[in-house]
């Protein structure tokens, strides 16, 4: 008789979730989480215990390698990164926004492309060089922005970091995600597949990738020109 499988133990699941929507502490949930799937499995509560300090010492170095970069991060901050960002851009009289973010773009996800998915990132780049770039632009063009305006341009170039990373990862042959689908298929349907055909067929998608984004990209140029144009009209 086949043994039943008991689902309790995801149960767990349901509590992070409950957890992150009430917006509690995330090391709370997940160690709260952690013991009701034990419980739920049959766990005796030392082996939980166990099992969440067995988690704690294999993971211990990566709070160093997360907050060593912030620290770095908030200290240039500090001293006026941001800043001469802005300055930087606002002296490429042709620089545009939407232009700065289609390079950003391009070069993203070649580099992710080649594996070095590390050039860029949300707190390394985004967050105090490329926003900054991208309103320092219109600023440079436009005046002073209004705050949805800055919102809407480090929202785009947030979504510019994970479009380049997404699709350009993709096409690096020693992505983990190519030999997942690579394994995936020799192991449950039983077809040979090379990982650089796999790498290759990434191509088209992220060419199309940056085609379609670009457009965006150019989009947001001419949004910006209507409604900062429509803003100054109104202060006039």
């Amino acid at each position: 008789m086949a043994e039943t499988l008991s689902l309790w133990p995801l149960i767990g699941i349901a509590v992070i979730v409950v957890g992150f929507l009430l917006r509690f502490n995330p090391v709370l949930v997940v160690i709260v989480a952690g013991i009701v799937t034990g419980l739920a499995a049959h766990m005796p509560f030392a082996t939980i215990l166990e099992k969440l300090g067995e988690g704690f010492l294999n993971t211990r170095n990566l709070p160093y390698i997360l907050l060593i970069p912030l620290a770095v991060i908030g200290l240039l901050e500090r001293h006026g990164l941001k800043e001469r960002a802005q300055a930087w851009i606002a002296k490429i009289r042709s620089a545009t926004s939407g232009r700065l973010l289609i390079v950003y773009l391009f070069v993203r996800e070649a580099t992710a492309a080649m594996g070095l998915t590390s050039l860029g990132g949300h707190p390394q780049m985004v967050r105090p060089l490329l926003a900054p770039m991208a309103e320092g632009a219109a600023e440079q063009k436009y005046g002073a922005l209004p705050g949805a305006v800055r919102y809407r341009l480090r929202a785009m170039s947030a979504a510019t970091d994970n479009v380049g990373l997404f699709f350009g990862e993709d096409i690096f042959v020693a992505f983990g995600a190519i030999i997942f689908m690579h394994n995936f298929m020799l192991e449950s349907g039983g077809i040979q597949t090379e990982p650089l055909h796999i790498a290759l067929w990434g191509i088209p998608t992220a060419l199309c990738a940056f085609a379609i984004h670009a457009t965006r990209l150019w989009r947001l140029d001419k949004h910006l020109e209507r409604e900062l144009a429509k803003v100054q009209g109104e202060a006039k």
